[in-house]
């Protein structure tokens, strides 16, 4: 057997491997693009994997927490311009139906890291990976071995599964019949397309299957996230019938450009 040892390799040297054979950490895994400016900074890699999903890799060659978030901030830019990459990358039959991927590829990944993590992954499809490089004797050739990481499991908790479940969480009985109230309302404009679907803690309000917003449940109060007149996505915390006024112009303007 050829004799080999470990080394270390720079940021741009592991790029360049996983570029070389994306295939080594996960089957059917292809490379599509590196470096791609966004609006929070070059992303690292860009890949698609056997199901035709994009894949988001954030880089690191010492362990760092705050990769976590940079990860994230690439997500969420490819998440918010899906399908104009899936036209872009075509040649890759990209699926926009797909849940994007985010992996992590280090090192090693701190404790807080992994707990860390293990609160979003039902949010985002999150897969860690440590490395080390070795070299060959004779042929000088770098290899990167990866080994995938499971985040620790969250502890058990009982998970809503109906809309009355969720709503449950209010603990102010007033402001839970006003939720109800509001969702009435909300299903009247629209009685064949729009719907509400139960999420792990939230609502979600959908037209025609397309989500047009979220009402997240509190103690004593709630958020409706939609888009405001900056199509940014924002919570807005309604305590009474009046702080709806606003929110439900909105709402249906949010309504009328997704139902098209």
């Amino acid at each position: 057997m050829e004799k080999y040892k470990s080394i270390d390799v720079t940021e741009k040297q592991l790029e360049d491997l996983l570029r070389q054979a994306p295939e080594l950490i996960e089957e059917g895994l292809k490379y599509i693009d590196h470096q791609r400016n966004t609006d929070r900074g070059p992303l690292d890699v860009l890949m698609a994997d056997s199901g035709n999903s994009l894949v988001v890799a954030e880089l690191k060659i010492t362990e760092d927490d705050g990769m976590l978030w940079q990860g994230i901030d690439y997500y969420d830019y490819i998440a918010r311009n899906l399908e104009g990459l899936s036209r872009v990358y075509k040649s890759f039959n990209i699926n926009p139906k797909q849940p994007i991927r985010l992996f992590l590829i280090a090192p090693s990944f701190s404790v807080n890291l992994l707990n860390r993590c293990k609160w979003i992954s039902d949010r985002i499809k999150i897969s860690l990976f440590t490395y080390k490089c070795i070299s060959f004797e004779k042929s000088k050739d770098i290899v990167p071995v990866f080994t995938e990481i499971s985040p620790p499991s969250t502890p058990e908790t009982i998970v809503a599964s109906s809309i009355e479940g969720n709503l449950e969480y209010i603990t102010d009985k007033s402001v839970r019949k006003h939720v109800n109230e509001i969702l009435a309302e909300i299903q009247s404009w629209d009685t064949n397309n729009i719907s509400f679907d139960p999420t792990k803690s939230d609502i979600s309000l959908k037209i025609s299957g397309r989500v047009f917003s979220y009402l997240a449940p509190r103690r004593n109060y709630f958020l409706i996230y939609t888009y405001d007149n900056q199509d940014k996505w924002t919570g807005f915390p309604i305590n009474q019938k009046e702080d709806m006024e606003n929110v439900n112009i909105l709402l249906k303007s949010n309504i009328q450009k997704l139902g098209k």
